[in-house]
């Protein structure tokens, strides 16, 4: 978010959690991408505000979250102490949620990182919520990249690998027919947090249905490895779909990304070289 639109959902959530009763003397910005993350103190309360006009649903994120807790999966849950739905104030949606501090001193290990995603997936089988099919972003970026009004700065020459690479990993995806559950649909580093109470996975937000593989696909290489019974092969696909994903992003109009182009043309460029497809974090920029 921009500055001024920044500092309007600071204070929407803190007078949307101060009229809940819960304690709020100061906000701390975690993050600030297409939504901005905020911790309130003293409550120690995490709120999530997303303008109303976003394309994600904070209601669907919040129902998944609902069912997800009792099963005792590794998600960081809703804050408890208020009505578990999304709350609206001047224009924007806030969510809020338990907050967990993060343990500096470790990196969380690729083995317990697939066990914590393998565990979610168990978790997310056992829930019914409504989402659309990973296939569907893949046409939604297939539809950016032939839109020069949405991608308006991308080379014919990158507009035509990105439509190639997505044409044709699709594909190949598709002809595998793999097995398909409720996936986290972003679950990156970014994405879980290292906490005394285990890892914990958060942000919702892309939740859809596919293989496992797609999932793995956003995590590191390694990762992958130690998770039970993975198509390594179709990781390698999804892995290129995720990267033209991210490239296509990059290059809209509507991306707010702190990293901008300069990610934009490294994810172009681990593209335009080929399989096998690195994992996000092994593309620099």
């Amino acid at each position: 978010m921009e500055a001024a639109e920044a500092r309007r959902a600071v204070a929407a959530a803190m007078s949307t959690a101060s009229e809940l009763n819960l304690s709020v003397d100061d906000a701390t910005i975690l993050s600030n991408s297409n939504r901005l993350v905020i911790r309130l103190t003293p409550c120690d309360t995490v709120a999530r505000v997303t303008p109303i006009t976003h394309f994600a649903s904070a209601e669907q994120e919040v129902e998944l979250v609902r069912q997800l807790t009792p099963t005792d999966t590794s998600v960081a849950p809703l804050e408890p102490r208020v009505e578990p739905r999304v709350f609206t104030q001047d224009g924007f949606k806030i969510t809020l949620w338990t907050y967990f501090e993060p343990v500096q001193s470790r990196t969380l290990p690729p083995a317990e990182y697939a066990q914590a995603l393998a565990r979610l997936h168990t978790g997310l089988r056992r829930i019914d919520v409504p989402t659309p099919h990973f296939m569907d972003r893949v046409a939604a970026t297939q539809q950016d990249v032939a839109t020069r009004a949405v991608t308006p700065d991308l080379a014919d020459t990158d507009r035509a690998l990105l439509a190639n690479a997505l044409h044709d990993l699709k594909q190949s995806i598709v002809n595998r027919r793999p097995a398909e559950q409720l996936l986290h649909g972003e679950p990156h580093p970014f994405n879980i947090l290292n906490t005394k109470n285990g890892p914990l996975f958060i942000d919702f937000e892309n939740t859809t249905r596919g293989p496992v593989e797609y999932d793995l696909a956003w995590t590191p290489n390694k990762v992958s490895h130690h998770y039970p019974n993975a198509d390594q092969d179709l990781i390698g696909d999804c892995r290129g779909v995720v990267l033209a994903i991210i490239a296509a992003h990059r290059w809209s109009l509507n991306d707010h990304h702190p990293s901008g182009r300069r990610s934009g043309v490294a994810f172009l460029r681990a593209l335009r070289e080929g399989p096998p497809w690195p994992a996000l974090d092994d593309v620099t920029w």
